[in-house]
């Protein structure tokens, strides 16, 4: 395992670390789990080894799709090697149904699905006690991210939810909504972060029933067995 130094950042459900190569960080995932903006914290038993390992096997999927990403390979069950970017403060919210923060901004039905993917932009690290909605001209405005980084952005984020929406019918969840963040490595604009259930809305595509971080926020019982059966059905078990 690579030397951990140095740590860079810390997250809802990792940390972050330097290593001795200047290229290359430590990304450690926690079994913390935190909701409504750190109002409600709790743990998940066993969750950082469920999202190590579901990070490893999607970031691999959109790999052998021609999408790059920071992951480098899983060290154990905890830690996975990662280039070191330089991360735009800006996360993509792709949404397929309606569910959370879209149903109360719009007053759309939940559940409803959308006739093509809704994409939002929000504010992330910028020291503000949530991370605000914001627009392209927000972003220009704060020099976060130029027009041709954004169209790049937005491309990779529609094409990811291509591969996993498909990806994950074939094992029974449907991928209602999910987050992702990006980062700039060598000049080039590179897909990082996670994708896990703590960051997307995974629906069993039979029961409805939520296979993710909502199970917490919503006070529902099996947190832990839902992340579980996420990895399950992707490693081809049960």
């Amino acid at each position: 395992m690579p030397e951990i130094g140095a740590i860079l950042r810390e997250g809802k459900g990792k940390k972050v670390y330097a290593t001795e190569d200047p290229d290359q960080a430590i990304v450690f995932f926690k079994d913390e789990a935190m909701a409504f903006h750190g109002l409600k914290r709790g743990r998940i038993l066993g969750k950082g080894e469920v999202n190590n390992a579901v990070c490893e096997h999607l970031f691999t999927l959109l790999q052998q799709h021609g999408i790059e990403t920071h992951f480098i390979r899983r060290i154990d069950a905890r830690h996975s090697l990662v280039k070191r970017c330089e991360m735009i403060p800006i996360s993509v919210k792709i949404r397929n149904r309606v569910a959370g923060t879209l149903n109360t901004r719009t007053g759309l039905p939940v559940g409803m699905k959308l006739e093509s993917p809704v994409v939002e932009y929000n504010l992330r690290n910028v020291g503000m006690d949530d991370d605000p909605l914001v627009n392209h001209t927000h972003i220009y405005a704060m020099k976060l991210a130029t027009p041709e980084e954004m169209d790049r952005i937005t491309q990779i984020s529609l094409k990811v939810d291509e591969i996993l929406t498909a990806y994950l019918k074939e094992i029974n969840i449907e991928l209602i909504d999910f987050q992702l963040e990006f980062g700039r490595y060598k000049g080039r604009i590179v897909l990082a972060d996670e994708i896990t259930p703590d960051t997307a809305r995974f629906w069993d595509s039979s029961t409805h029933e939520p296979l993710d971080i909502d199970r917490f926020r919503r006070d529902l019982d099996g947190a832990a067995e839902a992340y579980q059966e996420v990895l399950h059905r992707m490693m081809g078990v049960g």
